[in-house]
């Protein structure tokens, strides 16, 4: 039962019990005034006026006059009183709702922040109105998501300025490597030595380039086109995978869908088993469409899945090859779109993710 529905049964039902105590106190105060006048007229006559009937005769008429009167009255009373109360429930169904117009507007907008269908947080509700606890609730809910709004743009502006910064002393130490390693005079040790510094500088590239997409998938969508997921999925999937592709047409900027297809798929090559599977289907379901990426991996237990799409999560028999970063970007690229991620481990081994996105 909802607020509004609460409300009108509670204004009608305290109109009906007020209603049906007047009713009472009436019903008790017409009662004993009938019986004071029956009293009065079943007196003495006075001197010379005609005899009366006899006593119990008059009795009995007056029990019949207040019983028909009391009938009438309650009965006449009751009808009444549930017409009004049905009125008062009309009108208090009508006042519910217009009280709580406010707070379903205020619902509504948390909603669609929730939803992500604004990720950068930029609705609010701006309720015009009269100074009272509604309006005072919408103004705190606006300044909540105000401050929130300026620290998450913080937050992804420190992100993608500090992976810019670095990226510059990265190529630099790259260069430098390669130039050494590639000098006539240069040892087997420099060489090696190189070879690895190479790796090590390949890694930091790597993850200052997840961070900036990182940043990027969690900030507001600036390009939005139709996508087809299953054209998307064929360009990104191996040739040795299995692959189910039906047409799934979704709304959003096609390189972070592509780079949400990719790192499904890379994740599901890199933690396999050998001669493993890799399964990659798409599929259109009511008002959505969906890109399954499944593997033949190593088992994994069911409570350590919600922590895979933790950023810097990393298995250790893979902690060198990967920054951590890939099944994060999947999930705020995701979320950036209106759509969810759901993973589960298979009993056999191996993960199965769906990415469920709104379709275009």
């Amino acid at each position: 039962m909802n607020l509004r529905l609460r409300l009108t049964v509670l204004y009608g039902g305290l109109f009906l019990l007020a209603g049906v105590a007047l009713l009472g106190v009436t019903y008790l105060l017409f009662t004993r005034q009938v019986g004071q006048r029956v009293a009065v007229i079943s007196g003495s006559p006075p001197p010379g006026a005609p005899p009366l009937p006899s006593l119990e005769a008059l009795d009995n008429q007056a029990h019949q006059l207040r019983a028909a009167a009391a009938t009438s009255l309650l009965t006449q009373g009751a009808i009444a009183l549930g017409a009004v109360a049905v009125l008062a429930a009309g009108l208090g169904w009508l006042v519910a709702g217009r009280a709580l117009a406010p707070l379903r507007q205020v619902t509504d907008t948390a909603r669609r922040i929730a939803a992500a269908a604004d990720p950068g947080g930029h609705a609010r509700i701006a309720l015009r109105g009269p100074e009272d606890e509604v309006k005072d609730l919408a103004d705190a809910f606006d300044v909540m998501v105000e401050r929130l709004d300026r620290s998450f743009d913080a937050q992804r502006r420190f992100v993608a300025n500090a992976s810019h910064e670095l990226r510059t002393p990265l190529t630099l130490n790259r260069s430098l490597v390669e130039v050494a390693m590639h000098r006539r005079t240069a040892s087997e040790d420099v060489r090696d030595l190189g070879t690895k510094l190479l790796r090590i500088n390949a890694r930091h590239e790597k993850l200052i380039t997840g961070l900036l997409l990182l940043a990027k998938s969690e900030s507001a969508l600036t390009e939005r086109c139709p996508v087809d997921l299953a054209a998307v999925a064929a360009h990104v999937a191996p040739a040795s995978a299995e692959q189910s592709l039906a047409e799934a047409t979704t709304i959003g900027d096609a390189l972070l869908l592509e780079r949400l297809a990719h790192n499904l798929v890379e994740n599901a090559v890199r933690h396999n088993v050998p001669g493993g599977w890799v399964r990659v289907a798409t599929r259109t379901r009511p008002g959505g469409v969906e890109l399954e990426v499944a593997n033949s991996g190593p088992v994994i237990p069911p409570g350590e899945v919600p922590a895979l799409f933790d950023p810097f999560h990393r298995r250790a028999r893979v902690a060198a090859e990967g920054a951590g970063l890939g099944l994060s970007i999947v999930r705020s690229v995701a979320h950036a779109h209106g759509g969810e991620v759901v993973a589960r481990a298979r009993e056999d081994g191996g993960l199965v993710v769906v990415v469920s996105l709104p379709a275009a």
